[in-house]
Parts: C-alpha cells; sequence; structure tokens
C-alpha cells in the first residue's frame, strides 16, 4: 500500500473502529507469560470460515510481504486452529496474537478488541459477526489496526525479555550521552558512541542485529519529510557505518520504495519509515526500519533505526530477517525520555 494511502486508510479505519467496535479491556497484573513464535497470529475460525474469499482475504491482508524486504517474508505467520480447540486449551488462550472468527445470525456485528485477556503481553481481535459478507468487510477495515497492535504486542514481548538480561553498561552510556533510556539485553555492545551517534550491535557468525541512534536540533517539520528522512539516513550510515570492504559503507537502498506510516512513540509525533539498506562498494543489504521523533521539550530530533543482515541458510530454512528486525523495533519502542 502507498505511503499517503496507508495513513489515509489507518485514519479512516480509527474513525470507523470508533463506531464499531466494543471494548473488553483488562488489566495485566498477574497474567502469565503470553507464548507464540515471532510475529505468529492464531486464527481461531471454523475451517468452513477460513475457506475460499475469506481465506484468500485473510492471507492477503496478513501473510503479505513484510515492506522492506527483498526475499519476501509475510507480516505474520498465520496458524489456524478450530474454536472447540481454542476454547479447550489454556494453552492456545495463552497466544500472544490471536483473531477469533464467529459467524451466527445472532451476533451483533461488532468487534471487540482485548488486551492481555488470558496472558500478557497479549492482543484479541474477536470478530462477532452475522454472516461471511459482514466478516469480510470488517475484517478489511480492522486490518491496518490490528497489524498495529500485534506487532506492538510483539515489541513488548521483545523489550520483556530484554528486560530480564539487560545490558547495564551500555544502558547507562546511552542514557547518559543522550538524555534517553534504551533496553538492551547483555548480547548487544556499542560499537561506536559520539556525542550525537550510537551503533549497537549483536554481531555472530551467521547474522548481524543493529541500531543506530542520531539526534539533531530540530529545526522545522520538513525533517519529517521522506526525503529530508532518507538524506539524514544516508548521511549518518556513510559517516558512521563503514561495511568491511575498503572505503564501502551503509546506505538506503532507493530503488526499492520506502513505506512510512505515522504513528506515536513515547508518547510522541513519529514518522515510521521501512525499506532496505545497502552497502556501497560492498554485496551486503537487508532490512530497516527507521523511527524519527522528537523530545518532548521539542528541540531536538531524534532518530532510531534498527536493521539486520542474515545471509546463512539451514538445510530447512533460511533465517528470518523478520524476527531478527523485531529484536531491533524492540530495542527503538523501548526509548523512554
Amino acid at each position: 500500500m502507498k505511503k499517503t494511502t496507508m495513513l489515509l486508510f489507518v485514519a479512516l479505519t480509527a474513525a470507523s473502529m470508533m463506531v464499531s467496535c466494543g471494548s473488553k479491556e483488562r488489566p495485566a497484573q498477574g497474567k502469565k507469560g503470553s507464548s507464540g513464535k515471532t510475529l505468529e497470529m492464531l486464527l481461531v475460525a471454523d475451517k468452513t470460515v477460513y475457506s475460499g474469499s475469506t481465506k484468500l482475504l485473510i492471507d492477503s491482508l496478513f501473510r503479505c510481504p513484510q515492506e522492506g524486504f527483498l526475499m519476501p517474508e509475510p507480516i505474520f505467520d498465520v496458524v489456524n486452529i478450530p474454536p472447540s480447540s481454542f476454547n479447550n486449551a489454556e494453552m492456545f488462550q495463552a497466544h500472544r496474537n490471536i483473531i477469533i472468527c464467529d459467524i451466527n445470525p445472532e451476533n451483533p456485528n461488532k468487534v471487540y478488541k482485548s488486551n492481555d485477556k488470558w496472558a500478557a503481553p497479549q492482543v484479541v481481535y474477536d470478530f462477532a459477526m452475522k454472516d461471511r459478507h459482514a466478516l469480510d468487510s470488517f475484517l478489511a477495515k480492522c486490518a491496518p489496526m490490528i497489524i498495529n497492535d500485534m506487532r506492538m504486542a510483539d515489541r513488548r514481548r521483545v523489550i520483556k525479555a530484554f528486560n530480564s538480561m539487560r545490558a547495564p553498561d551500555v544502558m547507562n552510556r546511552i542514557k547518559e550521552n543522550f538524555g534517553f533510556s534504551l533496553t538492551v539485553s547483555d548480547e548487544f555492545e556499542i560499537a561506536k558512541m559520539t556525542d550525537d551517534f550510537a551503533w549497537i550491535r549483536k554481531e555472530t557468525k551467521d547474522f548481524g542485529v543493529g541500531v543506530l541512534v542520531k539526534t539533531m536540533p530540530y529545526k522545522d517539520k520538513a525533517v519529517f519529510e521522506e526525503k529530508e528522512i532518507l538524506r539524514n539516513l544516508d548521511t549518518m550510515m556513510k559517516q558512521h557505518v563503514p561495511a568491511p570492504a575498503e572505503n564501502s559503507y551503509m546506505g538506503t537502498e532507493r530503488r526499492v520504495d520506502a513505506a512510512r506510516q505515522q504513528v506515536t512513540m513515547a508518547g510522541q509525533y513519529c514518522i515510521e519509515t521501512r525499506g532496505m539498506w545497502r552497502t556501497f562498494g560492498d554485496f551486503m543489504g537487508g532490512p530497516y526500519v527507521n523511527y524519527t521523533l522528537l523530545t518532548p521539550d521539542q528541540k531536538t530530533v531524534v532518530m532510531l533505526t534498527g536493521y539486520v543482515y542474515a545471509t546463512r541458510t539451514t538445510k530447512s530454512t533460511p533465517y528470518s530477517k523478520r524476527d531478527y528486525l523485531m529484536q531491533a523495533d524492540g530495542i527503538c519502542w523501548s526509548i523512554a525520555f
């Protein structure tokens, strides 16, 4: 979906949800930890429901390719189970991301969203629909919000996990240098730090995950425009992130369109940009996600960029860049002023 269309679609969806959705919010206190693989969605629906045009619609909404990936990976892995299995197994009810599709002529055509209903972190969307046509219509309307909420649940899982094995030295240096905090696990180290830049990374023989932190004085709202975000990314990467080959460096891949949307991060207006990075003078590349926002005093621009590099494959499956990128994504979303 194109950038401006995505923003408009989210706005329209939010408005429609105010009318059509109910709430079943419950506190997370005392809830057990949720289960499920990274970016996995549990679809609770009879086979007669998850079939035909409805299956095609669900797959097109939630199993479509993630933005910014050269080798396609779906936004979510969708696992379908029947309601009878779900209702009789706490194991399934503890899943992190759940969509329940219930069709009954006596249903009110309403969508109920619950946070941390059976476990935490968790997002549950319960579609109580009269017929298949209503289900398809509401799924299409709610899809952008569901994707955002379920990505957030996965970020919350990453932050929770990293909090249990945090790297105090790395976190303290970031807070002392920038005045805000990030939650980083002890698998990460600081590769480089200056007054206005930090490169945090985890490197193994098979893959690399990193977060680039950049601050600059706020001048005007043009800093949130796509061309300015990409220009600032290229300037930062060329200056601070060299590639292995001599005179090579990291930069954004302009031959692939970036996807962007407005989000709220740490209570602040923020533009999320997803695209691909590449090395100039070398043969490396991968997906990235960037968040550009202001500090609460609106004097400083903060750019947080998560990236991943992974090429090695096993006999059964390649490494999931999507899942590794979620680790960097979680670090970005842990920012606290």
